[in-house]
Order: C-alpha cells, then sequence, then structure tokens
C-alpha cells in the first residue's frame, strides 16, 4: 500500500516544496496549514508520517504551538501499537525546542532551509524504521497466538503430537517408583525431563542429585558415589559425603551412563539391587533410598555384545526405558523452542528480545539439527548478540544444511537412484527431498509446489523420517 504522509505547516510553500522532493516517490501526501486541520486528519485517516512546523499562527519563534500539537498528537495514537514517526521542521531552531521536541516522542528535528538529501534521508529511515517496528509487533502476535497453544513445564516447551504422546508417558511413569533409563541423541533435552520426572513423583519434596558419568575419573568414582572419610586416601584432607548419600529419599539422575568404567559396574549394581553402600575409608554399611533415573545416546544393547556393559546392570537401570524423540522428528516444536530461548537469553543479557522471521522460521524448518535442542539453544544465544536489527532474519542464523543420510547411514546424493527400483515410500521421500534441495530449504515454496498444506507437509515429514 502506499505510504500516506501529512504535512503540517502554515506555509503552502513548504507543502509544495516537500512534494516536490518526493515526487519520484509512490506516496500520498496530504497537508495542513493549522493545528485542528492537522488533529482533523490524524483523527479520521491513518498515516505513515507527519512532517511539521514547530510555529503556526500564534508566533514565529516560541515553538510552543508545535510542542503542544506533539503532545496532542501522541495521545491521539496512544491507543495504537506503535505511534506515528513525527519530523520535526521550523525556521527558529533552538537547542531548547529541539530537546523538548524529542522528549515529546519526534523522531527527527530538521531545520529550514533544509538540505534535501539530508531531509530525504530523514523520511525513508523514518519510514523503514515503522515498517520494521510493525513487521516486528505483527511476527510478537503470530507467536504469542502460537505460545498460547503451547504446554510448558518449566523449560518443556511442545506442541507436537509425538511429544504430547511422550509427556503423557513419563508423567504416568512418572508418578511410579521404577527406575528409568532415557535414551535418545545429544541435546534432546534428558537432563531436563530427568529432573521432570522426579518433580511429578512422589520423591519430589526430597533432594535431586545427577552426577555425569562421562566426567568422573575412574579412580575417585567410589568418592564421588559413595563418599570417603578424612584420611581414606592421600589426598582426602576431610570427610565428603557421596551422592547416594545426597540423594537418600530422592532421585539419582546418572547422565551418560555407558561412560561408567566396566570395573566400577558392579559396585553400583550392589548398590542398586541391596540399597546399600560402605563410605570409601569406612566399613560401616549405610542404606540409600533412592530412585535411579539413567539417561545416554549410546546403544547399550551392542554395548553388552562388546562387553562393554553389563548386562545384569543393564535391567537393572531400564525398568522403564524411555526413547526421548529428537528434535527433527517435532518439528512444529522449532519456532516455539526457539522462541523460549530468545526470551530467556533477553531476560539472562538484558537485552531487548528479537523476533523471528517467517525465512528464518523456514530455514530452522529445513534443517537436521544434529545437536538438537542445546544446539537451538546455542544458536538463539548467540543470535542475541549478532542480530543487527530487532527480527532475526535467515542470514543471521549462518546455518549450513545438513548432509542428508540412508538408512545405513551413509551419504546419499539426490537423484543418483534408480527410481525403477524405489518403493512408493521411498519414491515420496525422495521427491520432498528434491524439492526441498530446489527452493532452497524454502518449506512455504515447497509446500506450495507439492498442492500441500504445512500440516499434511509436516505429517510427511514425521511419516518418511526426514
Amino acid at each position: 500500500m502506499r505510504k500516506k504522509i501529512l504535512v503540517a505547516d502554515d506555509d503552502i510553500n513548504i507543502f509544495t516544496s516537500v512534494k516536490y522532493l518526493l515526487d519520484d516517490f509512490d506516496y500520498e501526501i496530504q497537508g495542513a496549514t493549522t493545528v485542528d486541520g492537522a488533529l482533523d486528519l490524524i483523527k479520521h485517516q491513518h498515516f505513515d508520517l507527519i512532517i511539521m512546523d514547530m510555529n503556526f499562527q500564534q508566533d514565529t519563534t516560541s515553538g510552543n504551538e508545535g510542542l503542544q500539537l506533539v503532545k496532542r498528537i501522541r495521545q491521539a495514537d496512544a491507543d495504537f501499537t506503535q505511534p506515528i514517526p513525527i519530523i520535526a521542521i521550523t525556521g527558529w531552531a533552538t537547542v531548547d525546542i529541539a530537546v523538548e521536541s524529542l522528549k515529546l516522542g519526534v523522531m527527527d528535528f530538521i531545520q529550514k532551509p533544509w538540505d534535501d538529501q539530508r531531509f530525504l534521508s530523514a523520511i525513508q529511515n523514518q519510514l523503514k524504521f515503522a515498517d520494521s517496528q510493525h513487521q516486528a509487533f505483527k511476527l510478537k502476535q503470530e507467536n504469542r497466538i502460537l505460545r498460547e497453544h503451547t504446554q510448558s513445564h518449566k523449560g518443556i516447551v511442545y506442541q507436537s503430537d509425538i511429544m504430547k504422546d511422550f509427556m503423557e508417558t513419563l508423567q504416568n511413569i512418572a508418578q511410579s517408583d521404577m527406575n528409568v533409563l532415557l535414551t535418545g541423541e545429544n541435546g534432546t533435552g534428558k537432563s531436563l525431563l530427568a529432573g521432570y520426572v522426579h518433580q511429578h513423583s512422589a520423591r519430589g519434596q526430597h533432594s535431586f542429585v545427577s552426577a555425569n558419568m562421562g566426567a568422573i575419573q575412574e579412580s575417585l568414582f567410589e568418592s564421588e558415589m559413595f563418599g570417603h572419610t578424612k584420611g581414606a586416601f592421600t589426598d582426602a584432607k576431610e570427610h565428603r559425603v557421596g551422592r547416594f548419600a545426597l540423594a537418600d529419599g530422592g532421585t539419582l539422575f546418572l547422565d551418560e551412563i555407558a561412560e561408567i568404567p566396566f570395573k566400577q559396574q558392579s559396585k553400583l549394581l550392589r548398590v542398586i539391587e541391596d540399597k546399600a553402600f560402605e563410605v570409601l575409608g569406612s566399613s560401616r554399611t549405610l542404606n540409600s533410598d533412592v530412585r535411579i533415573i539413567c539417561a545416554t545416546n549410546c546403544d547399550l544393547k551392542q554395548a553388552i555384545a562388546e562387553k562393554t556393559f553389563r548386562q545384569d546392570l543393564y535391567y537393572r537401570i531400564n525398568t522403564a526405558e524411555i526413547r526421548v524423540p529428537s528434535l527433527r522428528e517435532r518439528p512444529e516444536d522449532i519456532l516455539l523452542l526457539a522462541e523460549y530461548f530468545l526470551q530467556k537469553n533477553s531476560r539472562k543479557y538484558r537485552r531487548a528480545c528479537p523476533v523471528i522471521s517467517s525465512e528464518a522460521a523456514d530455514m530452522m524448518y529445513a534443517y537436521a539439527w544434529p545437536g538438537n535442542i542445546r544446539q537451538l539453544d546455542h544458536l538463539m544465544e548467540k543470535v542475541m548478540f549478532t542480530c543487527k536489527a530487532d527480527i532475526v532474519d535467515w542470514k543471521d542464523l549462518q546455518l549450513e544444511p545438513a548432509e542428508k543420510t540412508d538408512d545405513r547411514g551413509e551419504q546419499s546424493e539426490l537423484g543418483s537412484v534408480d527410481e525403477h527400483n524405489l518403493t512408493l515410500v521411498e519414491i515420496e521421500k525422495n521427491a520432498i527431498l528434491k524439492r526441498l534441495e530446489y527452493y532452497s530449504g524454502n518449506i512455504n515454496k515447497t509446500v506450495r509446489s507439492l498442492g500441500l498444506t504445512r500440516s499434511s507437509y509436516y505429517r510427511r515429514v514425521n511419516k518418511l523420517d526426514l
């Protein structure tokens, strides 16, 4: 739509000069020679920009009429989503008038006679700024509507069907006292989900203690898990309480469970089976009533076959084994999670929260997310500092298209297979991937070219495991 500009000045020659200056642009320009005339136009019409004199009939130097007009304009547009940009012009400029007008909401201040290039630049900058503000507001409203249909459990954000089913299962298991094994790729949020299970269990009022098995040295395993007495070994200068004692009555979360050294697995098995252990350096047996939640991205059955993980320990920790969906399996949640992480980092760094553009959203939908939710979180944190506007553009993401792999994990070239030997499912999968590649990952164009709706497209993506 054409931009509408109001020129309010008691000198009709000013209106003519502005109209001539903007003659090469497709703007609709209206004029008013009095304060009341300008207010009447503003009351009944929408303007994208107001150019106004600071002095009218009363006097030619004080700027009081102009300041009063700015106040009344701001009162008139108080009910709208954003104020109308105002550029003030005057032939009697003083520092006091300029400062006061800026305080009241004037966006720029031009002195008569003006420099055409400076004036034109000011007009274009204000119109662009107003456009960006309007777009940001629109996107925020769209995201707000999405968030209203989103379920959240202290950082667990989702609206996809696959996550709804997963969370329902997890909540049912949480109410039991079973040991839980969470499996799935790195970065899917297993630690956060372990905390959710604890919070929604009968143990929720007791301690939730976590330990990363991959970060504990084998020589310190017993000390970390069971504690030690003073003098138990050379560097034991004071008593230390272990993880099992700290978690007594609550939940012990063992992350990266596959990383436990094989020799130490029998000690962990014993305390899980007997709920008893000895502090290093003491012969006294202590009891510990804990619920065990473990997490891993490894194939424990393969580790058992390779004799790097005990089968009896596996059966003790996987009373309920649940696989956490990867981010690419829940594309409906990507934008919601990205918005959540932006808001989180906005509060953390006390910076304005940018809004994600539709082009950036499409790029995120098309990306494979090998690092899953953790990668998305880190990306949104980086964007807080690299985004140069209040809208996150696709260029700000700097995402490289992920290589597609076939079912054997080997890289495959799109279009290089003999389609005569493909099944119907494989043909459909190959067609979608080719179309995505053709449109450089643009979901909107891909969906339209395939004659699908976005929801039916995402159902196919999930079904075909793209």
